[in-house]
């Protein structure tokens, strides 16, 4: 439909969901599987809304468009769980989402995913860049364990 990746494109997602790691993202990372979703630890952060997740279909599609409506549903059920995991237990004060579609939309990654953030009073997510390079391992290791903590 509206696709954007090269024909030769290797999805590091879907590497991630078949048990492998990417610079980006490794098992560590991850806080919650579902039989048609996993989410994980995001391995690029923004200053003030650390530690946010990534939440992914385990089936490739590329975008929103591509996605049958059960996985959709899935998908968002996933990233309620995740979003009131945050809440619980990262201090913040709130949650947002973002999913974006196509280049113009701002998408990186060719499956699509929606990003769960943190979110704190003046933290400013919608007008600070992201941060330079990949939050290390032992950065991540802390968020993934208080999620995996809640959520089983």
């Amino acid at each position: 439909m509206h696709n954007h990746a090269p024909a030769d494109y290797e999805c590091p997602f879907c590497y991630l969901v078949s048990g492998g790691a990417t610079p980006l993202d490794g098992q560590q990372d991850v806080v919650l599987r579902t039989p048609t979703t996993t989410a994980f630890i995001a391995g690029s952060w923004w200053p003030n809304n650390r530690g946010h997740v990534i939440v992914i279909p385990n089936d490739h599609h590329e975008n929103l468009y591509d996605l049958p409506r059960h996985l959709g549903h899935d998908l968002h059920d996933t990233v309620q769980q995740i979003a009131t995991a945050i809440r619980a237990t990262y201090g913040c004060e709130g949650t947002s989402t973002r999913q974006h579609n196509e280049p113009a939309g701002d998408q990186e990654v060719w499956h699509v995913h929606t990003h769960v953030f943190p979110r704190y009073p003046g933290d400013d997510l919608h007008t600070l860049p992201r941060l330079p390079g990949i939050a290390p391992p032992e950065q991540r290791l802390p968020y993934a364990a208080k999620l995996r903590a809640h959520l089983s």
